[in-house]
């Protein structure tokens, strides 16, 4: 688990799994060879051996009035193409309530986008059901990214998603669409980011003069940082998935704005910083 504190609200970090290897299918051009050079990476984002390291987590942020859950991984007992991921039996729920989140506490979930590995523990199996796992909240979906799924629903990439992870809340009245800009509260608004997928967003905080930005998948892996134009197999339009990431480089490189990855491997969040090489990489200390 990691904590950051901007201003007056508390961000933590609740990981289903970390792993290294296994990440060429997301990132193809991100090799072995191709990575090693990148001594930068080592040792938080990359292993010895080039391998990249990559974790799945949810981040609560806690404003103190408002517990928002952002992205509900892969979630528990779920049929999924993915070996790996497929009918897991995480202590996701206990590590939640461990951290001071009982789920029952959370009133809002907010998904950056619906793929099969930030929607998960929207839901949880009880009695053969899939039923709401955050029975007090609000799920907000970007209306433009629940419109295109919703009318390209796709089982055989990774599996049911949308029929054990999505359309279960739609059904309990618990869904509000969005607009890429909305205002969450005070505090937290999203950014529209999209390319990974047709809606997808950031989240961005702000509070007491201090900032942060969750980034979802428009960047997948530091490496991007500094390879921007590695873009992922996941990639709903790969083209516009490098602008967007591009401009986001360029918006925050050398400000205080803290970085949080949602795939980002411990210690997770730092600072886009200019290399004397070329591109850009985070700066975790």
């Amino acid at each position: 688990m990691n904590q950051w504190q901007v201003g007056d609200v508390k961000i933590t970090r609740v990981v289903e799994m970390e792993v290294a290897g296994g990440t060429k299918f997301i990132l193809p051009d991100a090799t072995r060879d191709a990575c090693r050079p990148i001594d930068w990476m080592a040792p938080h984002f990359m292993d010895v051996d080039g391998n990249l390291i990559m974790s799945v987590h949810a981040l609560v942020v806690d404003t103190g009035k408002r517990r928002i859950i952002v992205d509900t991984c892969i979630g528990n007992d779920k049929q999924r193409n993915i070996p790996a991921w497929s009918h897991l039996q995480t202590s996701f729920l206990s590590d939640l309530a461990t951290a001071g989140y009982p789920r029952e506490s959370i009133d809002t979930v907010m998904c950056t986008h619906l793929h099969v590995d930030h929607v998960g523990w929207n839901t949880m199996l009880v009695d053969g059901e899939w039923v709401p796992t955050f029975p007090n909240a609000k799920y907000l979906l970007a209306e433009k990214e629940w419109a295109y799924w919703d009318a390209n629903e796709d089982d055989e990439t990774y599996g049911p998603i949308l029929a054990d992870s999505v359309r279960p809340v739609v059904d309990a009245g618990l869904v509000e669409l969005v607009d890429e800009t909305c205002q969450v509260c005070d505090e937290v608004c999203l950014e529209p980011t999209p390319g990974h997928t047709p809606g997808h967003v950031s989240v961005h905080i702000r509070s007491q003069g201090q900032e942060a930005l969750i980034t979802g998948d428009c960047i997948h892996h530091p490496v991007q940082m500094t390879h921007t134009d590695w873009c992922s197999s996941a990639d709903f339009d790969q083209s516009q998935g490098q602008i967007t990431r591009q401009s986001l480089l360029d918006k925050y490189v050398d400000q205080d704005v803290l970085i949080i990855g949602t795939h980002f491997a411990t210690p997770t969040a730092g600072y886009i910083r200019h290399l004397d090489s070329g591109g850009y990489w985070l700066d975790v200390s």
